[in-house]
């Protein structure tokens, strides 16, 4: 009897340890399978919104099975979102325009360094942030475009010769708050010096043809409108105009040139849309790999034709629109700058009035 209830019992213990080991398994195997679906996707958080974007997030997609999870928003709002999730933040990685908002990302803690011989290989060092934390993914612009009845392309010569009498009540450009004009402020004050650069601002403040309001579309609409003769701004706005469903768009941009000022000097100011990959990354391997997808050769290509932006990448063309405005030579500066001498910019754009 004894041996009977001893074999029962060892029988019962084998089944429990065997219903005991399988569940462990199963808790293992999902684990794992949990574990592989967070490393096949990245968050991003982006202050773009164009359609092409989100068409190469799904190439990326289909070519590496990694999923992009898109948070769009305003640039500020979207740093201040990642301020206040903090070490919960589910994003991966930061895109906004401009050189400047990429600094005060840097600035305020929230990227961190990232190494990559490719990226390395396919974004010149001018373009990508001195101790890697951001990479510029697309160039623009900021030219001088003018009214072709009213303005000869021998009329102009650089941004400084705005300030001069002949411009007096002729200027368009948007307000002081824009970073995009912050940028280029602090693209002189990083040639030329903080006093020069002050001097060209109050010149030009000077010669306003109304204070500064709307965005780069408005101040070409205002030339048409003949409030001004001259503006102030990206060439990809053009190019949109150029190519917008809208008529009226199209005739506006039609009746303007551009112009690329300061070719016998410093150049023409560009400046980048451009992403970091955030200092709590979970997923900071697929950042990268979406950053070195974003700046190969393909890709670079789609974001020229698709929104008449220049190629960071230097292996890759212009549009023919684009090449159909000329060549022209860049200001010859590390976009670094732009964020170090931001402060700056709005203090000096205090000073002069620049609303």
């Amino acid at each position: 009897m004894k041996k009977i209830l001893f074999l029962l019992l060892s029988f019962t213990l084998l089944v429990l340890t065997a219903c005991g080991n399988d569940q462990a398994t199963k808790t293992t195997d999902t684990k794992e399978v949990k574990e592989t679906n967070e490393s096949m996707e990245v968050n991003l958080y982006t202050a773009r919104h164009y359609d092409v974007d989100d068409e190469l997030y799904a190439k990326f997609t289909e070519e590496t099975g990694i999923k992009v999870n898109v948070i769009k928003g305003e640039a500020d709002e979207l740093l201040e979102r990642i301020k206040r999730e903090g070490d919960a933040t589910a994003a991966d990685l930061f895109l906004t325009a401009d050189a400047g908002r990429l600094f005060r990302a840097k600035d305020d803690g929230l990227l961190q360094a990232v190494s990559s011989d490719v990226l390395d290989e396919q974004i010149p060092a001018n373009f990508q942030d001195e101790d890697q934390m951001w990479y510029g993914l697309t160039k623009r612009a900021r030219v001088i475009v003018y009214n072709k009845e009213t303005v000869k392309p021998e009329d102009l010569s650089t941004y400084e010769a705005l300030t001069e009498d002949q411009w007096k009540s002729r200027v368009l450009i948007r307000g002081s708050e824009n970073i995009y004009n912050q940028s280029l402020l602090a693209s002189f004050v990083e040639i030329e010096g903080e006093e020069k650069a002050k001097e060209w601002a109050a010149g030009l403040v000077a010669n306003f043809a109304r204070d500064p309001e709307g965005g780069d579309r408005d101040q070409a609409k205002a030339i048409a409108a003949g409030i001004g003769d001259v503006a102030i701004m990206n060439t990809y706005y053009l190019g949109q105009m150029l190519n917008s469903e809208d008529a009226e768009e199209v005739k506006v941009a039609e009746g303007l040139g551009v112009f690329f000022p300061n070719q016998e000097t410093t150049g023409t100011h560009v400046n980048v849309s451009g992403a970091g990959v955030v200092k709590t990354a979970k997923n900071k391997q697929n950042a990268i790999k979406l950053l070195e997808f974003l700046s190969a050769p393909e890709a670079q290509g789609e974001f020229a034709k698709a929104n008449y932006e220049y190629p960071v990448n230097e292996s890759v063309e212009p549009t023919e629109l684009l090449k159909s405005w000329g060549e022209f030579k860049e200001q010859n500066i590390s976009l670094s700058a732009l964020g170090d001498h931001n402060a700056k910019s709005i203090l000096i754009f205090n000073e002069v009035g620049w609303k």
